[in-house]
């Protein structure tokens, strides 16, 4: 009987055969970013487009959250205080994110054909969009998060402060 472990190194393996072949980021790096050990591994012709789906799903999830701060509708209570603190700057940057990731999804309906070099290009260009837009994030996070900060030292000032 496999263990769950020897089921990821064989992930692993197939990976790296396709990795070398199609010059794509390795493992880890996918792994690190997309979680793409989540892949239900089987012995498989078609480890690419399961890599892709693994990518594919994860950029929806972002995507989502973007549209959440974008256009906050029945959103969770948590988002308010996130929300009221972008400013023009922030939404704009937000966007820009937005529409980048929403082009490369639109671009990965086309491989409902398969295309080994298709999915191989989606996989790449999802990694080297990903680099750039996990950084801005994290910097436009951190600015919410001051400002949220400030905010809140403000009003503890009370009413005259």
């Amino acid at each position: 009987m496999k263990t769950e472990n020897s089921d990821l190194e064989e992930l692993k393996k197939e990976y790296l055969k396709i990795q070398k072949k199609h010059n794509l980021p390795s493992f880890d790096e996918l792994n690190m970013d997309f979680k793409i050990e989540k892949i239900d591994y089987e012995e498989t012709d078609f480890l690419m487009r399961d890599v892709r789906e693994q990518i594919g799903d994860f950029l929806e999830g972002f995507l989502r959250l973007l549209e959440a701060f974008l256009n906050p509708v029945n959103i969770p209570m948590y988002f308010f205080p996130i929300v009221k603190s972008l400013d023009l700057e922030d939404k704009k940057i937000l966007a820009e994110m937005h529409e980048k990731i929403s082009k490369l999804m639109i671009r990965s309906v086309k491989l409902i054909d398969y295309s080994e070099k298709g999915e191989a290009e989606f996989i790449k260009e999802s990694f080297v969009l990903w680099q750039t837009i996990k950084k801005d994030f994290a910097v436009l996070v951190g600015d919410i998060e001051k400002k949220i900060d400030n905010k809140i030292k403000k009003s503890e000032r009370g009413y005259f402060g």
